[in-house]
């Protein structure tokens, strides 16, 4: 099911044929750069299993959804809003795009398309989205769809991350 239709994408619930594509896309180093604990060891098992973790917050009208290219009917990559705080009224965005479709705004279209959908839909009050601090990108990305620096830190493992967030 689409939850979101842009001018050039469709962000839709993961399909079992979806599986595959986004194994291929995992599994490409550059793509997972910047993932906390990023796997390149994914099998179509595992990705099943995190997805429906996740994925059972679609009756909630958010999760991870596959992010396709209309015209080409390719499927690129894949995007949501998740619950990683307490407050239900309070989601994290994210996104992992193959990299082959880096540079051509498609990153701007998915994350400005998921704040219109949380504001607007799901009646968010807070949508954050963290990053590795040495992702220039994303973090240029959250500051030209509106979001605010509010936070440096460094995970568990040392590495250092930025936090951005936009209030309703």
């Amino acid at each position: 099911m689409k939850i979101i239709e842009t001018e050039r994408l469709s962000i839709r619930e993961i399909e079992q044929k979806d599986i595959d594509c986004l194994l291929d896309i995992y599994r490409v180093s550059k793509n997972m750069e910047f993932i906390p604990n990023s796997n390149f060891e994914w099998t179509n098992e595992l990705l099943v299993e995190k997805y429906e973790k996740i994925n059972q917050d679609y009756k909630n009208g958010f999760g991870i959804y596959a992010v396709e290219l209309k015209q080409l009917n390719v499927l690129i990559g894949e995007a949501g809003l998740f619950k990683s705080f307490q407050d239900i009224s309070h989601l994290e965005l994210g996104y992992i795009l193959d990299h082959k479709f880096w540079g051509n705004g498609y990153g701007t279209e998915i994350c400005q398309s998921l704040i219109k959908y949380g504001f607007e839909k799901l009646n968010l009050y807070k949508l954050s989205a963290r990053m590795f601090c040495q992702n220039i990108a994303s973090i240029r990305l959250s500051e030209k769809c509106g979001m605010n620096f509010v936070k440096q830190g460094v995970t568990d493992k040392g590495e250092h991350f930025c936090e951005y967030e936009i209030v309703k």
